[in-house]
């Protein structure tokens, strides 16, 4: 079966959506001016104006803004700004979408009230709209090292090297950290067989993204130190590392090389290895003997305290996974196969579960066969993305059948049974 998928990873802002004042049409004519104006003071970035069409949505409401109406011409104007309603079938999340007969930046409501940070999540998204006409297309691999405790240790032992060179005085002891960040990276890598290529792929595609809206946001060099600082430890807080640690990497090494080249991501391709192009950017010279060149440096960045955080970490995830397998693959479980799919998630708490898949405490999927919101739950994705697994049903009022965190509200023509041998069920088209 050929399945059409795609895979929305959704960062929800720290304000609060429930009970959020209502947004006037004169804020959004302010975000919209905001992103215009910052788009054409850096057309050169990617030769390429980065405004177009955009739509700023109310999550909770469906409801949305956009700066340009539709080609069905189907949004009520005011003045500049159009409106609608989204369909229950297109799921919110800060992205790039294709509806309309338009390929649209979409950004969740409400926005930050730092200008900067608006103004950086706008420009993201933006460029993900014109992502495909720069030749970079969209992979979203899964980079389940990184929920590994040595794939850990070294990724946020580079992270604390890059703010560091962030921060640095001189231009020696910049380079002695990046030296140290990319040692760090390199030892990664060898550990974990194609893990290079992996995390190439979403760094190509989210981490090219962040790079972009950090320069286009017109943060001064103090503003933006702080920015990476504050980013990065908000990010050693996320349960796991696996689909987000992209928006945190490749910022940093692209901003650092922006100072010195300002065309250096104009020279690159979709098919670009960031990690080998930026070390021979940087000039970085990487020791042949990895192991003892990490133990050595690992002491700068709380490398003992790290290594014993992540030690914990790995006994309190073993329980947490044989939980998942014991209630989505032991026990008896709903399982879910795939037609024509379409998810958006939360990438920070994502647990990977061994060669089983990986659990979604928090997704929303559209299917031809309808509607399935896991909140708070747990959901079991196939590694090959053709099925997902869910606790059993508890509750059934017609076309809404709903579990343990979840709801699933099914289109006509389906329904669920129960299998009497395995107790697991499934849905059944009629």
């Amino acid at each position: 079966m050929r399945l059409t998928i795609l895979i929305t990873a959704v960062f929800v802002l720290n304000q609060s959506i429930k009970g959020q004042k209502p947004i006037s049409e004169d804020s959004i004519s302010v975000f919209f001016d905001e992103l215009k104006t910052a788009a054409y003071a850096n057309t050169e970035l990617w030769s390429k104006d980065l405004y177009g069409p955009t739509i700023l949505i109310n999550p909770e409401s469906r409801t949305f803004f956009a700066n340009e109406q539709d080609s069905a011409g189907s949004l009520q104007p005011n003045g500049n700004i159009y409106s609608g309603v989204l369909p229950g079938n297109i799921n919110i999340a800060n992205t790039a979408i294709d509806w309309n007969g338009k390929k649209w930046a979409m950004i969740m409501l409400p926005l930050s009230q730092n200008k900067h940070n608006r103004i950086n999540l706008l420009a993201h998204e933006s460029f993900h709209r014109i992502q495909p006409s720069l030749g970079f297309t969209f992979k979203n691999s899964d980079n389940n090292h990184l929920d590994q405790k040595e794939g850990r240790i070294y990724l946020r032992l580079e992270l604390e090297a890059l703010k560091k060179a962030i921060q640095s005085r001189s231009e020696k002891e910049k380079q002695q950290h990046l030296t140290n960040a990319f040692i760090f990276r390199k030892y990664r890598h060898q550990l974990y067989e194609n893990s290079g290529v992996s995390e190439n792929q979403l760094e190509l595609n989210e981490g090219l993204a962040e790079f972009t809206g950090v320069i286009i946001s017109n943060r001064n060099k103090a503003e933006t130190s702080a920015f990476f600082q504050s980013e990065i430890n908000e990010f050693f807080k996320n349960p796991t590392f696996v689909r987000s640690f992209a928006y945190y990497t490749i910022p940093v090494y692209g901003y650092l090389l922006y100072n010195k080249d300002k065309n250096w991501n104009k020279a690159i391709s979709g098919s670009t290895d960031l990690t080998d192009y930026f070390i021979k950017a940087f000039n970085i010279s990487i020791p042949r003997d990895l192991k003892k060149a990490v133990q050595g440096a690992s002491v700068a960045y709380n490398g003992k305290n790290i290594q014993k955080e992540e030690a914990e970490r790995e006994e309190r995830t073993k329980k947490l996974i044989a939980e998942y397998k014991l209630k989505l693959i032991i026990q008896p479980h709903f399982e879910i196969k795939f037609e024509k799919m379409n998810i958006s998630f939360d990438p920070r708490n994502i647990v990977p579960v061994e060669d089983k898949g990986t659990v979604y405490p928090n997704i929303r999927v559209t299917d031809r066969w309808g509607i399935l919101i896991v909140d708070k739950g747990a959901a079991l994705m196939s590694p090959n993305w053709d099925k997902i697994s869910i606790s059993n049903p508890v509750k059934t009022e017609g076309k809404k059948i709903s579990g343990e965190g979840w709801i699933l509200e099914l289109t006509d023509g389906y329904t669920v049974g129960k299998d009497d041998v395995t107790g697991n069920y499934k849905l059944i088209k009629n």
